[in-house]
């Protein structure tokens, strides 16, 4: 296993579609494997293959549980209408945060790093990492998805004006 460079905002990587994972070979197992010690290392909640220069549909999320999820060639079955709003940030995108709704639950189809297919319903964070990890892999970040960009000092003196606002 090995850390990878993950892809800034600005690179052109980003923007382009991945390919569906055909070969279900020692590749694919180390680009799992390095993108899962690249994810711990950085502290994320979920890293796409096109985070570290790799344009296959690849992801890993971070479940509720904490466990680590691979889902290859992941692909969103069916979502909640009801949504949740809160503020997003990404390892390619450092130090912005923006607000978006995204679904509640989640049902995710996928493969596993040996080609098995298999379903995972998410709620909450985790649901919110598999919509945000597989937009990646359409060349889409959540700065495309917000109204709102803050820097993380931005937010945070928002927020805490905001919790002074509803003690008085």
């Amino acid at each position: 296993m090995a850390l990878r460079n993950i892809v800034k905002i600005g690179d052109p990587l980003l923007r382009k579609k991945s390919r569906p994972v055909t070969d279900f070979n020692e590749r694919i197992t180390t680009l799992i494997d390095d993108m899962r010690e690249t994810l711990t290392d950085a502290n994320g909640l979920g890293l796409a293959a096109p985070q570290v220069g790799v344009l296959r549909r690849v992801v890993i999320v971070v479940n509720n549980d904490g466990e680590y999820l691979e889902l290859v060639n992941p692909e969103i079955t069916a979502r909640s209408q009801e949504t949740v709003g809160a503020y997003e940030g990404c390892l390619s995108v450092p130090d912005e945060r923006g607000y978006l709704e995204r679904p509640r639950k989640v049902i995710v189809k996928a493969q596993d790093r040996t080609g098995k297919s298999f379903s995972v319903n998410l709620e909450d964070m985790a649901a919110r990492a598999a919509c945000h990890e597989i937009d990646h892999l359409d060349g889409t970040l959540f700065v495309d998805l917000t109204t709102e960009l803050y820097t993380e000092e931005e937010l945070d003196r928002m927020l805490s004006e905001q919790s002074e606002e509803n003690e008085d």
